[in-house]
């Protein structure tokens, strides 16, 4: 596939609006959001969106942060796999919903669970974490990012 807009371009031409959206996972991070937690949401949302870019960058990332190989394995099946924490399956969980966005659905019972495991300071970085890679999963798909090497 090529890229209509490549990452690099997308940079250039709108240098603003990325470094706004590269600027909130710099505030996530000052802010205390588990980085670990932080990439598998991100992983599972762009999963979910298929954004090939997003995946790459993501994985390396989770692979720099020491994340278990065997997270990264299991994590499309991750309600079925015993390699994660209730923590980090309720964040999935919210991970899913938030991408989704099902009609009808209320997420009262999932936010009730993530609140059993996190602050609402931590549930909000959460939330914002999901909503952004959301936002980079559509510019990645809509304009053909290239993704990255991957890295060992």
């Amino acid at each position: 596939m090529t890229a209509r807009i490549d990452y690099p371009d997308f940079r250039h031409l709108q240098p603003a609006a990325h470094d706004a959206l590269a600027s909130v996972g710099a505030a996530l991070k000052q802010a205390g959001l588990d980085l670990e937690l932080a990439e598998l949401v991100q992983l599972r949302a762009s999963q979910l969106n298929g954004c090939s870019f997003c995946l790459q960058f993501h994985i390396n990332q989770s692979r720099r942060l020491g994340v278990a190989q065997g997270k990264l394995d299991l994590l499309p099946a991750w309600r079925d796999a015993t390699v994660f924490s209730d923590a980090e399956r309720a964040a999935l969980a919210w991970a899913e919903w938030l991408t989704r966005l099902p009609q009808g659905d209320s997420p009262a019972a999932l936010y009730g669970e993530l609140e059993h495991h996190f602050d609402a300071r931590t549930i909000a970085a959460l939330s914002t974490a999901i909503a952004t890679i959301n936002a980079w999963n559509r510019l990645g798909i809509g304009f053909g990012f290239v993704p990255p090497a991957a890295k060992g």
